[in-house]
């Protein structure tokens, strides 16, 4: 009789000390999963957004905008870790000064993930509600085939806007922008 062999399952401590071996990675319930590198307009769309949210949350000192696929911890035991596109942390959750060298050890307010060609709905709805549940007050699915931005919040209805309808955020006082500026 033989025994099947367990993978050890990994936490995000050990997931960030891996070595960069080149693949774009995430950790999903302690499980490293090889992920494609997104295309040309994948990544023109989230430097825009990560240049407009960006320069707004720098201008009025709100607190610090990521992008690049920062890792944040969705879930402990067994551990997720996910990279969100584009990400905004006000200084109430990442005080000011603060430069973690790891993961925040809090949630963002505020997630952007960019719809790419080999995402399913079903895993956009799985990372969706991963970070709501972790406390990120909205989650933005950016849409560049339709030019859309699906906004998804903890408790209350999701709304989509397209267009010049006005992105505005509770967490973000004072920003407004048509949500056609982020596909220019």
């Amino acid at each position: 009789m033989s025994t099947a062999i367990v993978p050890k399952l990994l936490t995000a401590e050990e997931y960030l000390e891996l070595p960069d071996d080149g693949q774009r990675t995430e950790l999903v319930a302690g499980e490293v999963i090889s992920m494609n590198l997104p295309g040309y307009r994948h990544g023109r769309v989230c430097n825009r957004i990560g240049r407009l949210i960006g320069n707004f949350v720098e201008e009025h000192h709100l607190g610090a905008t990521l992008n690049n696929d920062s890792g944040i911890i969705t879930r402990r035991g067994p551990d997720t870790v996910r990279g969100a596109d584009v990400s905004f942390y006000s200084y109430a959750r990442v005080p000011e000064g603060e430069d973690p060298v790891g993961y925040a050890g809090a949630s963002p307010e505020v997630v952007f993930e960019v719809v790419s060609p080999t995402n399913t709905r079903r895993k956009i709805a799985v990372k969706t509600g991963e970070y709501l549940n972790a406390g990120v007050n909205v989650v933005c699915v950016v849409d560049p085939a339709y030019k859309t931005v699906n906004l998804h919040f903890p408790d209350e209805p999701s709304k989509e806007l397209e267009g010049d309808a006005a992105l505005t955020f509770a967490d973000l006082p004072g920003f407004t922008l048509p949500v056609s500026r982020f596909f220019e």
